[in-house]
């Protein structure tokens, strides 16, 4: 057994009920290893909902969820900063979990999630897309292969504005000022992934936002920044510049690596458009490698007369795989070819419901499991403190490799 937790067939609850889950339930219904799926939400109507959609049983509480012996796993898609306390009690209770990132909203409470998977050996795995975007795993395919030579450095970035968020996200104080660090996966993990190193010391600065809601005393975060910037060294030696921003005039929200480069070649991406350069002995060769990158459906309307437009309103990108992301396709139970559409984030969301269903099934340790969650999270907390002091170079904790075998 690989550093996992083995267990019978899986009995899901899905602890709230908003927007974003919706895409998930239909997933954990189909997969081969899960015999139920629940669903919970502190307003009752939106629970029913679901049981009215997906056909699934309600059940009034999380606290009655986690009490249940028949319910070997949570998951969580509730409000971001709620993540961390239910985890732990989850896992306290006896139940793997699964969460919606971020895995936390401090650098204690990833210990604490870490610590609670060690004491009561069940799985925690957290739902990071990006580290299936085709960008990531091109990455991180030519940089093994040694195509770039060694790591110098890269550039990841999420943009997503609030206008493009849900009301009830918009009108959550909670949700709105949330430090944009403190929601940091969708940019760390694309060059972490990528490279496999993890971040060491940070510096960082905020762009302070006019926003009456971001002023002192205004926000239970005392957050001032919609946008945040940093500098990352690495534990391979090389830098990344890793951005997070909330209100930004840019395309539909959006999770990339901009620029990945090494000591012998590099990667470009803007827009629909990825290029490869390396040296050689005859000069330097450029390779376009879109065809490889993006989603097939983009690729095969790239002569549509919107296409730029369709590309930044995101037409494509949502339930379309890449050729990049082939080989992971190809483990997908046959039960999903049923609901091709049912998917997310450039395809992510099948490859990462399989993750854990066959991580917990099988006793294997998940790809995005606790420690590496927490290297993906705690860059961004300390980036935001930095930021908080003016871009003061801070070292980023770490927690180790996980156990391998047991």
């Amino acid at each position: 057994m690989k550093g996992g937790y083995k267990t019978n067939m899986l009995r899901v609850a899905i602890i709230g009920c908003g927007e974003f889950a919706a895409h998930f339930v239909p997933l954990f219904q189909a997969h081969p290893y899960v015999e139920n799926v629940y669903v919970c939400d502190l307003q009752d109507e939106k629970a029913q909902n679901y049981k009215s959609r997906f056909g699934t049983e309600v059940i009034a509480t999380f606290e009655d969820a986690i009490a249940r012996e028949d319910i070997n796993c949570i998951a969580i898609f509730t409000e971001r900063y709620s993540h961390a306390k239910l985890a732990i009690a989850s896992l306290d209770a006896g139940k793997h979990v699964y969460s919606a990132v971020p895995m936390a909203c401090t650098v204690d409470e990833c210990r604490q999630i870490i610590e609670a998977v060690k004491r009561n050996k069940k799985t925690y795995m957290m739902g990071e897309t990006c580290v299936y975007y085709p960008c990531s795993m091109y990455c991180k395919e030519q940089y093994q292969k040694g195509t770039f030579g060694d790591f110098v450095f890269g550039e990841s970035q999420y943009f997503h504005d609030i206008s493009h968020f849900p009301k009830i996200y918009q009108e959550d104080i909670n949700c709105y000022t949330l430090p944009p660090f403190y929601y940091p996966t969708h940019s760390t993990a694309m060059i972490l992934n990528a490279t496999g190193a993890y971040a060491t010391k940070v510096t960082a600065f905020g762009v302070c936002d006019k926003d009456e809601r971001y002023k002192d005393g205004n926000n239970p975060w005392n957050n001032p920044f919609s946008n945040e910037f940093s500098l990352m060294q690495l534990s391979n030696g090389g830098v990344a510049r890793v951005s997070e921003c909330r209100r930004i005039g840019y395309k539909a929200p959006s999770s990339y690596i901009s620029g990945f480069y090494g000591t012998q070649g590099s990667y470009q991406f803007s827009n629909a458009q990825h290029i490869v350069t390396t040296l050689t002995e005859k000069g330097v060769d450029m390779l376009d490698v879109s065809d490889m990158i993006n989603p097939i459906a983009m690729t095969q309307n790239k002569n549509d007369k919107d296409f730029k437009k369709n590309v930044a309103n995101h037409k494509w990108q949502w339930n379309s795989f890449s050729p990049v992301q082939n080989k992971e396709k190809a483990r997908l139970p046959q039960s999903y070819e049923r609901i091709p559409d049912v998917n997310g984030h450039m395809a992510s969301h099948q490859l990462l419901i399989d993750d854990f269903c066959t991580g917990v099934y099988e006793g294997k340790m998940p790809y995005v499991n606790a420690w590496r969650a927490a290297r993906y999270t705690i860059p961004g907390i300390i980036a935001h403190d930095s930021a908080m002091q003016g871009g003061v170079p801070l070292d980023i904790p770490d927690f180790g490799d996980p156990p391998s075998d047991e």
